[in-house]
């Protein structure tokens, strides 16, 4: 037996059966060690087994492991006073959830309800989450054929195209949604000057502005929050991933005015906020802003660009490397399952963003070494895969 036979078929599954972890490291059941460039999809962001988040996630443990919001909790509100310090300017109020789907389930209500509007429009090559509403405004169609209809009133624009977005506008128009980096789209960096814009047209037309820096926040790209590369600052903000430092967590921030706006009952999440998730989330914020966690992030993340574009000069198959920070890209001429596999067998764990994108999310910890090590087995992967290219050519 095995989790497959439990499981189902609802995940791209890799051979490797991991046992434990460690910084930028992980090992699996035989003891073979591994790089983490996957970093549980961006979860992993101040490293496996970080020890602020233990120590707290042990401490807490010891006190109280659940306490629901409509009582008060010490841990949950020294996290919040934590997270409002490092927030987008205006976003001082928050709901707490579990994952980056309800971040963005939250932020689609909270929006509809403060305008009284209900259009929706979000980016081509969105990724917003599986639930209903989230999935309603992710753009690719392979997740949203099978469960039409949708929430309705949700329309795409291209992204970075400032025109068109204009004309897709309408009186009901209730918010944009966006990440400033779109991660599952293939690490697409929005066009400078496009979030000052898009802010400016949701200023005229009294629209909301959402920013999903689910993937893209908490220091991953070398700065806190992604959309402080362009120095711009949304009115509601949805994070998850690693705010926790591996516990399930998630937090929709907002301007205070939006969030009075719902009367008590309308929303709420039974594990939103708790304990021991907050004091997680406690250490994660302290890893980050004390620790060099977003230092080291444009530090190390300059080094891995750099080299990927020498890879990029030498190897064919290459053809676009883009992200910031440690959120990065390698867009192949070709499909990328068998670089993905061969990864394994070389020691590094690898993600991707559909057939042709490598997807590079390693914890904030990892070292220039652990990144030359990981440019050198990329060269020795893309060297391979030109040459099984080569053979298959010649076979045709």
């Amino acid at each position: 037996m095995s989790e497959d036979d439990f499981l189902g078929s609802l995940y791209q599954r890799f051979p490797v059966t991991v046992e434990k972890g460690l910084g930028s490291r992980v090992w699996d059941i035989n003891g073979k060690e591994y790089i983490d460039c996957m970093g549980g999809y961006g979860v992993a962001l101040v490293g496996h087994r970080n020890p602020r988040v233990v120590a707290a996630i042990k401490s807490q443990i010891d006190k109280i492991i659940t306490v629901h919001t409509s009582l008060y909790n010490k841990t949950r509100e020294e996290f919040l006073e934590n997270l409002i310090k490092v927030a987008p300017k205006g976003l001082t109020n928050v709901h707490l959830g579990n994952s980056g789907a309800e971040a963005v389930e939250a932020a689609i209500k909270f929006a509809r309800k403060y305008t009284g509007k209900s259009g929706m429009i979000a980016m081509n090559g969105s990724y917003h989450g599986k639930s209903m509403g989230a999935l309603s405004i992710t753009f690719n169609p392979k997740y949203r054929k099978s469960f039409m209809p949708l929430v309705e009133k949700a329309v795409f624009s291209p992204f970075g195209d400032i025109e068109t977005l204009r004309s897709k506008i309408d009186k009901d128009t209730a918010f944009i949604i966006m990440e400033p980096i779109q991660g599952e789209g293939g690490i697409h960096v929005a066009p400078d000057g496009f979030l000052q814009q898009v802010r400016k047209l949701c200023d005229e037309n009294r629209i909301l502005l959402i920013f999903d820096e689910i993937q893209a926040g908490l220091g991953r790209t070398g700065k806190m929050w992604a959309c402080d590369h362009w120095s711009t600052a949304p009115d509601i903000m949805c994070l998850a991933k690693g705010i926790a430092g591996g516990v399930p967590m998630s937090a929709t921030l907002v301007k205070p005015e939006i969030l009075a706006a719902m009367s008590k009952g309308e929303h709420s999440s039974t594990f939103g906020g708790n304990p021991l998730s907050c004091a997680a989330g406690v250490a994660t914020l302290q890893a980050l802003t004390q620790d060099g966690l977003i230092e080291n992030a444009a530090k190390v993340g300059k080094t891995f660009r750099e080299g990927l574009e020498r890879l990029k000069e030498k190897h064919s198959i290459i053809r676009d490397i883009r992200g910031k920070g440690l959120m990065i890209g390698v867009e192949m001429k070709f499909e990328v399952k068998d670089i993905l596999f061969d990864g394994i067998s070389e020691g590094v764990l690898l993600l991707y963003s559909g057939r042709n994108i490598l997807r590079l999310l390693p914890p904030l910890v990892t070292s220039e070494d652990d990144v030359n090590k990981v440019l050198e087995v990329l060269d020795r992967l893309f060297a391979r895969e030109t040459e099984r290219k080569k053979n298959v050519q010649g076979q045709d």
